[in-house]
């Protein structure tokens, strides 16, 4: 007798807690904060409960929304403080992704890539001016020769976006080492490129260097992976930490994402938080301070799922 597949789960829930520590060597005497710590509604995800509770209490606050639509507070503490501890617990439901067409069927990537290109004299629609935004360099994503010869090997002519972006994907994941040590916030993509080792950031980061290069809109997007604890193991208090993938525009398909890092879709094990051009512009905490030294930084995330 055969035995009969497991059903494929249709939803989760979450509660996630993200701590964030700094400790200061003095007295920190101005603070001003922007913190993305609230999950983003999308499609396929709804908030069920935030609450951010900030030490010392700040002065101001103010709860707003950014320029890409994502979740965004402000803060400023301005009395001494050696300490700053910011801690986000929420709660999420996340529904399964629809199996997506054929990725086959998607149009080839050069009708994209002109799709989405500046005409004279052509209207665009809604859809493509929200996406140009995610076409151009930024900061910590410049295009460049190296990054079309990277990619180019996977976009041959004619073929399929969503095939093209997802060969992409396999090649970051296999020929790119995951290694915590290897690069800083501020590492030069080019020297990701190099090295071909570095984080989720650096592989997010570079996968859109790629597509953009290549005339193709992609945006960065922070969030967090729910991850496995070893066999027989419990899941550890604090021992999951912030992640980062890609999201690319398809013009039949809307705003596909892709997770170089682990070469998967996204889809139940993955809870967002932001999108914007890159890490900058979705950084969970940043800001300026005034005093302070030298600082201690402790993060710790926990995601924790619910029946």
């Amino acid at each position: 007798m055969n035995a009969r597949p497991l059903p494929r789960r249709t939803a989760a829930r979450y509660r996630i807690v993200h701590e964030t520590e700094y400790r200061y060597s003095s007295s920190v005497s101005v603070s001003r904060q922007a913190m993305h710590l609230a999950p983003r509604a999308c499609a396929r995800q709804r908030t069920l409960g935030h609450r951010l509770t900030i030490d010392p209490l700040p002065t101001y606050r103010q709860e707003c929304v950014d320029c890409f639509g994502n979740p965004l507070t402000r803060i400023e503490i301005d009395h001494p403080h050696r300490a700053l501890l910011v801690v986000a617990e929420s709660e999420v439901t996340i529904t399964a992704r629809g199996d997506l067409r054929d990725p086959a069927d998607s149009p080839a990537w050069e009708a994209v890539a002109e799709h989405h290109a500046y005409h004279a004299g052509r209207a665009p629609d809604a859809a493509v001016l929200e996406a140009c935004r995610f076409r151009a360099d930024s900061p910590f994503v410049r295009a460049g020769a190296e990054l079309i010869d990277f990619a180019q090997p996977y976009f041959a002519a004619g073929t399929p976006l969503l095939v093209a972006v997802r060969r992409l994907m396999h090649a970051i994941h296999r020929q790119f080492r995951f290694d915590t040590e290897a690069t800083q916030i501020a590492t030069p993509l080019l020297e990701v490129l190099a090295r071909r080792r570095g984080v989720c950031q650096d592989f997010a980061h570079l996968m859109i260097g790629c597509l953009r290069a290549l005339g193709l809109p992609a945006r960065y997007v922070s969030g967090y992976l729910l991850t496995a604890p070893p066999p027989g193991q419990p899941r550890l208090i604090g021992a999951d930490a912030s992640h980062a993938w890609v999201s690319v525009h398809c013009p039949r398909n809307g705003w596909i994402d892709f997770d170089p890092t682990n070469d998967v879709l996204p889809d139940l094990g993955h809870v967002t938080i932001a999108w914007g051009r890159d890490f900058g512009d979705v950084s969970p905490l940043r800001g300026v301070i005034l005093g302070g030294g030298a600082h201690e930084l402790d993060v710790r995330v926990t995601v924790l799922p619910l029946s």
